[in-house]
Protein backbone atom coordinates (compact mmCIF):
# COMPACT_ATOMS: atom_id res chain seq x y z
CA UNK A 1 0.00 0.00 0.00
CA UNK A 2 2.75 2.48 0.88
CA UNK A 3 4.53 1.75 -2.40
CA UNK A 4 1.37 2.26 -4.47
CA UNK A 5 0.19 5.49 -2.82
CA UNK A 6 1.84 8.56 -1.34
CA UNK A 7 2.20 7.33 2.23
CA UNK A 8 2.14 9.83 5.10
CA UNK A 9 3.51 7.71 7.94
CA UNK A 10 3.57 8.55 11.65
CA UNK A 11 6.24 6.82 13.74
CA UNK A 12 7.47 7.25 17.30
CA UNK A 13 7.30 5.72 20.75
CA UNK A 14 4.37 7.92 21.75
CA UNK A 15 1.58 9.77 20.00
CA UNK A 16 1.41 7.73 16.79
CA UNK A 17 -2.31 7.02 16.88
CA UNK A 18 -3.42 10.47 17.97
CA UNK A 19 -1.12 12.29 15.55
CA UNK A 20 -2.05 10.09 12.59
CA UNK A 21 -5.77 10.42 13.39
CA UNK A 22 -5.53 14.22 13.62
CA UNK A 23 -3.61 14.26 10.33
CA UNK A 24 -6.21 12.07 8.63
CA UNK A 25 -9.00 14.34 9.87
CA UNK A 26 -7.24 17.51 8.70
CA UNK A 27 -6.77 16.03 5.24
CA UNK A 28 -10.20 14.42 4.92
CA UNK A 29 -11.93 17.64 6.05
CA UNK A 30 -10.08 19.64 3.39
CA UNK A 31 -10.14 19.80 -0.38
CA UNK A 32 -7.16 17.39 -0.40
CA UNK A 33 -8.76 14.24 1.06
CA UNK A 34 -7.00 11.04 2.10
CA UNK A 35 -7.13 7.34 2.74
CA UNK A 36 -6.06 6.15 6.20
CA UNK A 37 -5.19 3.03 8.19
CA UNK A 38 -5.13 4.11 11.83
CA UNK A 39 -4.06 2.40 15.05
CA UNK A 40 -7.24 3.33 16.90
CA UNK A 41 -10.90 4.10 16.34
CA UNK A 42 -11.45 7.71 15.26
CA UNK A 43 -14.37 9.25 17.11
CA UNK A 44 -15.09 11.46 14.08
CA UNK A 45 -15.52 8.49 11.73
CA UNK A 46 -16.25 5.62 14.16
CA UNK A 47 -13.61 3.60 12.31
CA UNK A 48 -9.87 3.15 11.91
CA UNK A 49 -10.24 3.00 8.11
CA UNK A 50 -10.83 5.86 5.69
CA UNK A 51 -11.21 5.21 1.96
CA UNK A 52 -11.19 8.05 -0.55
CA UNK A 53 -10.78 6.98 -4.20
CA UNK A 54 -10.24 10.63 -5.19
CA UNK A 55 -6.98 10.84 -3.21
CA UNK A 56 -3.59 9.19 -3.73
CA UNK A 57 -2.57 9.93 -0.13
CA UNK A 58 -2.71 7.34 2.64
CA UNK A 59 -2.07 8.05 6.33
CA UNK A 60 -0.40 5.08 8.02
CA UNK A 61 0.67 4.46 11.60
CA UNK A 62 4.27 3.21 11.35
CA UNK A 63 4.78 0.77 14.23
CA UNK A 64 8.32 0.05 15.39
CA UNK A 65 7.44 -3.23 17.14
CA UNK A 66 9.38 -6.12 15.56
CA UNK A 67 10.88 -3.54 13.15
CA UNK A 68 7.73 -3.72 11.01
CA UNK A 69 8.11 -0.06 9.94
CA UNK A 70 11.23 -1.02 8.00
CA UNK A 71 8.92 -2.60 5.41
CA UNK A 72 7.17 0.70 4.62
CA UNK A 73 7.89 3.19 1.85
CA UNK A 74 7.06 6.59 3.40
CA UNK A 75 6.53 9.57 1.10
CA UNK A 76 6.47 11.82 4.17
CA UNK A 77 6.77 10.92 7.82
CA UNK A 78 6.52 12.23 11.35
CA UNK A 79 8.76 10.88 14.12
CA UNK A 80 7.21 11.94 17.42
CA UNK A 81 9.73 10.47 19.89
CA UNK A 82 12.39 7.79 20.29
CA UNK A 83 12.15 7.00 24.00
CA UNK A 84 13.32 3.37 24.37
CA UNK A 85 10.62 0.69 24.34
CA UNK A 86 10.22 -2.91 23.13
CA UNK A 87 13.58 -3.89 24.55
CA UNK A 88 12.45 -7.51 24.28
CA UNK A 89 12.89 -6.98 20.51
CA UNK A 90 15.72 -4.44 20.27
CA UNK A 91 17.79 -5.40 23.31
CA UNK A 92 19.24 -1.96 24.10
CA UNK A 93 18.10 1.68 23.91
CA UNK A 94 20.85 2.30 21.34
CA UNK A 95 19.54 -0.46 19.07
CA UNK A 96 16.02 0.95 19.44
CA UNK A 97 17.12 4.38 18.27
CA UNK A 98 19.11 2.80 15.43
CA UNK A 99 15.85 1.20 14.28
CA UNK A 100 14.37 4.68 13.88
CA UNK A 101 17.46 5.91 12.06
CA UNK A 102 17.07 3.09 9.52
CA UNK A 103 13.40 4.01 9.15
CA UNK A 104 14.21 7.72 8.71
CA UNK A 105 16.45 6.81 5.79
CA UNK A 106 13.45 5.29 3.98
CA UNK A 107 11.50 8.57 3.86
CA UNK A 108 11.43 10.06 0.37
CA UNK A 109 10.13 13.63 0.46
CA UNK A 110 9.82 15.21 3.93
CA UNK A 111 10.60 14.12 7.49
CA UNK A 112 8.96 16.02 10.37
CA UNK A 113 10.89 15.24 13.57
CA UNK A 114 10.24 16.25 17.18
CA UNK A 115 12.62 19.04 18.16
CA UNK A 116 15.28 17.62 20.48
CA UNK A 117 14.78 13.95 19.58
CA UNK A 118 18.02 12.02 20.15
CA UNK A 119 18.27 10.78 16.59
CA UNK A 120 21.05 10.87 14.01
CA UNK A 121 19.71 12.07 10.67
CA UNK A 122 22.95 11.66 8.69
CA UNK A 123 21.46 9.07 6.34
CA UNK A 124 18.24 10.94 5.63
CA UNK A 125 17.63 11.94 2.01
CA UNK A 126 14.29 13.70 2.65
CA UNK A 127 13.99 17.37 3.63
CA UNK A 128 13.94 17.55 7.45
CA UNK A 129 11.59 19.80 9.42
CA UNK A 130 11.67 20.14 13.23
CA UNK A 131 8.54 20.69 15.32
CA UNK A 132 7.47 20.94 18.95
CA UNK A 133 4.58 22.05 21.10
CA UNK A 134 5.57 24.99 23.29
CA UNK A 135 9.12 25.97 22.30
CA UNK A 136 11.40 26.77 25.26
CA UNK A 137 13.83 28.85 23.23
CA UNK A 138 16.57 26.22 23.41
CA UNK A 139 18.48 25.37 20.23
CA UNK A 140 17.56 26.47 16.72
CA UNK A 141 14.04 27.73 16.13
CA UNK A 142 11.78 24.79 15.09
CA UNK A 143 10.15 24.93 11.68
CA UNK A 144 6.71 24.48 13.27
CA UNK A 145 5.75 25.18 16.89
CA UNK A 146 2.88 26.42 19.07
CA UNK A 147 2.86 30.00 20.32
CA UNK A 148 0.46 32.09 22.42
CA UNK A 149 -0.96 29.00 24.12
CA UNK A 150 -4.02 29.74 26.26
CA UNK A 151 -5.79 27.27 28.57
CA UNK A 152 -9.08 28.68 29.84
CA UNK A 153 -12.46 27.22 30.89
CA UNK A 154 -11.65 23.78 29.53
CA UNK A 155 -10.46 25.01 26.12
CA UNK A 156 -6.97 25.24 24.61
CA UNK A 157 -6.10 27.73 21.90
CA UNK A 158 -2.77 28.55 20.26
CA UNK A 159 -1.14 29.94 17.14
CA UNK A 160 0.94 27.75 14.84
CA UNK A 161 4.23 29.59 14.33
CA UNK A 162 7.16 28.96 12.02
CA UNK A 163 7.28 28.31 8.31
CA UNK A 164 3.52 28.53 7.71
CA UNK A 165 1.77 30.53 10.47
CA UNK A 166 -1.82 29.62 11.33
CA UNK A 167 -3.38 31.90 13.94
CA UNK A 168 -6.37 31.14 16.15
CA UNK A 169 -6.18 27.35 16.42
CA UNK A 170 -8.50 25.64 18.91
CA UNK A 171 -8.16 22.02 20.02
CA UNK A 172 -11.34 20.00 19.65
CA UNK A 173 -9.95 17.69 22.35
CA UNK A 174 -8.41 20.06 24.92
CA UNK A 175 -5.53 17.95 26.20
CA UNK A 176 -2.11 19.55 26.66
CA UNK A 177 -0.19 16.81 24.82
CA UNK A 178 -2.49 17.29 21.82
CA UNK A 179 -0.85 20.66 21.18
CA UNK A 180 2.34 18.86 20.22
CA UNK A 181 0.50 16.10 18.32
CA UNK A 182 -1.52 18.70 16.43
CA UNK A 183 1.54 20.73 15.43
CA UNK A 184 3.08 17.63 13.83
CA UNK A 185 -0.15 16.78 12.01
CA UNK A 186 -0.65 20.38 10.89
CA UNK A 187 2.88 20.52 9.48
CA UNK A 188 2.31 17.46 7.26
CA UNK A 189 -1.16 18.67 6.24
CA UNK A 190 0.23 22.07 5.22
CA UNK A 191 3.05 20.40 3.26
CA UNK A 192 0.34 18.55 1.32
CA UNK A 193 -1.68 21.61 0.40
CA UNK A 194 -4.28 21.97 3.15
CA UNK A 195 -5.03 25.66 3.67
CA UNK A 196 -4.79 27.52 7.00
CA UNK A 197 -8.56 28.10 7.04
CA UNK A 198 -9.18 24.38 6.49
CA UNK A 199 -6.67 23.59 9.25
CA UNK A 200 -8.46 25.82 11.78
CA UNK A 201 -11.91 24.41 11.06
CA UNK A 202 -10.83 20.77 11.06
CA UNK A 203 -8.75 21.02 14.24
CA UNK A 204 -11.71 22.50 16.13
CA UNK A 205 -14.00 19.69 14.92
CA UNK A 206 -11.57 16.88 15.79
CA UNK A 207 -13.20 14.69 18.46
CA UNK A 208 -10.43 12.29 19.43
CA UNK A 209 -9.59 8.60 19.38
CA UNK A 210 -11.11 5.79 21.39
CA UNK A 211 -9.08 5.35 24.62
CA UNK A 212 -6.87 8.37 24.00
CA UNK A 213 -7.72 10.60 26.96
CA UNK A 214 -11.46 10.04 26.64
CA UNK A 215 -13.43 12.05 29.22
CA UNK A 216 -16.40 9.92 30.36
CA UNK A 217 -17.59 12.00 33.34
CA UNK A 218 -17.05 15.71 33.85
CA UNK A 219 -18.92 17.30 36.77
CA UNK A 220 -17.83 19.84 39.40
CA UNK A 221 -17.26 17.02 41.90
CA UNK A 222 -16.01 14.17 39.72
CA UNK A 223 -14.13 13.69 36.46
CA UNK A 224 -13.34 10.30 34.95
CA UNK A 225 -10.83 9.95 32.09
CA UNK A 226 -9.64 6.78 30.36
CA UNK A 227 -6.33 6.65 28.47
CA UNK A 228 -4.27 4.05 26.59
CA UNK A 229 -0.96 5.25 28.11
CA UNK A 230 1.27 2.28 28.96
CA UNK A 231 4.84 3.65 28.86
CA UNK A 232 6.30 5.85 31.64
CA UNK A 233 6.61 8.90 29.38
CA UNK A 234 3.00 8.52 28.21
CA UNK A 235 1.75 8.10 31.76
CA UNK A 236 3.67 11.17 32.90
CA UNK A 237 2.06 13.17 30.06
CA UNK A 238 -1.44 11.87 30.87
CA UNK A 239 -1.23 12.69 34.58
CA UNK A 240 0.26 16.10 33.77
CA UNK A 241 -2.63 16.75 31.37
CA UNK A 242 -5.29 15.82 33.93
CA UNK A 243 -3.54 18.04 36.48
CA UNK A 244 -3.70 20.99 34.08
CA UNK A 245 -7.40 20.40 33.40
CA UNK A 246 -8.33 19.84 37.06
CA UNK A 247 -5.63 21.58 39.15
CA UNK A 248 -7.58 21.65 42.43
CA UNK A 249 -8.76 18.04 42.43
CA UNK A 250 -7.48 14.89 44.07
CA UNK A 251 -6.01 12.71 41.30
CA UNK A 252 -6.58 8.95 41.51
CA UNK A 253 -4.65 6.90 38.92
CA UNK A 254 -5.63 3.32 38.14
CA UNK A 255 -2.95 1.52 36.11
CA UNK A 256 -2.80 -1.92 34.53
CA UNK A 257 0.84 -2.66 33.57
CA UNK A 258 1.24 -4.18 30.09
CA UNK A 259 3.88 -6.93 29.63
CA UNK A 260 6.24 -8.38 32.21
CA UNK A 261 9.30 -7.27 30.25
CA UNK A 262 8.14 -3.66 29.98
CA UNK A 263 7.31 -3.60 33.71
CA UNK A 264 10.78 -4.99 34.49
CA UNK A 265 12.71 -2.78 32.08
CA UNK A 266 11.02 0.50 33.07
CA UNK A 267 10.03 -0.12 36.69
CA UNK A 268 11.76 2.99 38.01
CA UNK A 269 10.26 5.13 35.25
CA UNK A 270 6.80 3.81 36.06
CA UNK A 271 7.26 4.55 39.76
CA UNK A 272 8.33 8.12 39.04
CA UNK A 273 5.52 8.79 36.55
CA UNK A 274 2.80 7.28 38.72
CA UNK A 275 3.99 9.13 41.82
CA UNK A 276 2.54 12.32 40.30
CA UNK A 277 -0.94 11.08 41.23
CA UNK A 278 -2.30 11.57 44.74
CA UNK A 279 -3.50 7.95 44.94
CA UNK A 280 -2.38 4.94 42.93
CA UNK A 281 -4.36 1.75 42.32
CA UNK A 282 -2.77 -1.10 40.36
CA UNK A 283 -4.22 -4.10 38.57
CA UNK A 284 -2.17 -7.27 37.97
CA UNK A 285 0.14 -7.20 34.93
CA UNK A 286 -1.57 -7.90 31.61
CA UNK A 287 0.70 -10.54 30.03
CA UNK A 288 -0.36 -10.29 26.36
CA UNK A 289 2.12 -12.54 24.53
CA UNK A 290 4.42 -13.18 27.50
CA UNK A 291 4.86 -15.73 30.26
CA UNK A 292 5.37 -14.55 33.87
CA UNK A 293 8.85 -13.50 35.00
CA UNK A 294 9.79 -14.43 38.53
CA UNK A 295 9.72 -11.45 40.87
CA UNK A 296 8.03 -9.13 38.35
CA UNK A 297 4.55 -8.18 39.56
CA UNK A 298 2.53 -5.00 39.91
CA UNK A 299 3.65 -4.78 43.53
CA UNK A 300 7.12 -3.55 42.48
CA UNK A 301 5.54 -0.30 41.27
CA UNK A 302 4.07 0.61 44.68
CA UNK A 303 0.43 1.50 45.28
CA UNK A 304 -2.54 -0.65 46.21
CA UNK A 305 -2.97 -3.77 44.05
CA UNK A 306 -6.53 -5.00 43.55
CA UNK A 307 -8.08 -7.61 41.29
CA UNK A 308 -10.24 -6.54 38.37
CA UNK A 309 -13.42 -7.74 40.03
CA UNK A 310 -12.60 -5.60 43.08
CA UNK A 311 -11.74 -2.38 41.26
CA UNK A 312 -15.13 -0.65 41.02
CA UNK A 313 -15.97 -1.19 44.69
CA UNK A 314 -12.50 -0.03 45.76
CA UNK A 315 -12.68 3.18 43.70
CA UNK A 316 -16.16 3.97 45.06
CA UNK A 317 -14.80 3.50 48.59
CA UNK A 318 -11.95 5.94 47.86
CA UNK A 319 -14.45 8.50 46.58
CA UNK A 320 -16.58 8.20 49.68
CA UNK A 321 -13.73 9.33 51.94
CA UNK A 322 -12.33 12.09 49.71
CA UNK A 323 -12.47 15.58 51.22
CA UNK A 324 -12.41 17.42 47.87
CA UNK A 325 -13.45 16.94 44.21
CA UNK A 326 -11.77 14.03 42.45
CA UNK A 327 -10.38 13.27 39.00
CA UNK A 328 -9.89 9.57 38.20
CA UNK A 329 -7.82 8.31 35.28
CA UNK A 330 -7.56 4.68 34.16
CA UNK A 331 -4.38 3.84 32.27
CA UNK A 332 -3.08 0.83 30.35
CA UNK A 333 -2.98 -1.07 27.06
CA UNK A 334 -4.34 -4.42 28.29
CA UNK A 335 -7.99 -5.26 28.90
CA UNK A 336 -8.68 -2.48 31.40
CA UNK A 337 -10.86 -0.91 28.71
CA UNK A 338 -13.45 -3.64 29.37
CA UNK A 339 -13.97 -2.15 32.81
CA UNK A 340 -14.55 1.39 31.57
CA UNK A 341 -18.35 1.04 30.96
CA UNK A 342 -18.82 -0.52 34.40
CA UNK A 343 -16.71 2.17 36.08
CA UNK A 344 -18.57 4.93 34.25
CA UNK A 345 -21.97 3.49 35.18
CA UNK A 346 -21.04 3.04 38.83
CA UNK A 347 -19.53 6.51 39.19
CA UNK A 348 -22.45 8.16 37.37
CA UNK A 349 -24.83 6.63 39.90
Amino acid sequence: MTRQERALCVAGTHGKTTTSTILAHLLQSSHVGTNAFLGGISNNYNSNLLLNPQSNLVVVEADEYDRSFHHLTPYMSVITSVDPDHLDIYGTPEAYREGFEVYAGLVQEALVVKHGAQLSLDGVRAKVYKYCGAWDGQGNTPDFYADNICVSDGTITFDLAGQVPVAGCRLGVPVWVNIENSVAAMAVALLNGVTPDEIRAALASYSGVYRRFNIHINTPQLAYVDDYAHHPTEIEASIRSIRRLYPERRIIAVFQPHLYTRTRDFAEGFRQALSAADELVLLPIYPAREKPIEGITSEILGGKVVQKNELVAYVKQMLSISDRPVAIITLGAGDIDRLVPEITKALTK
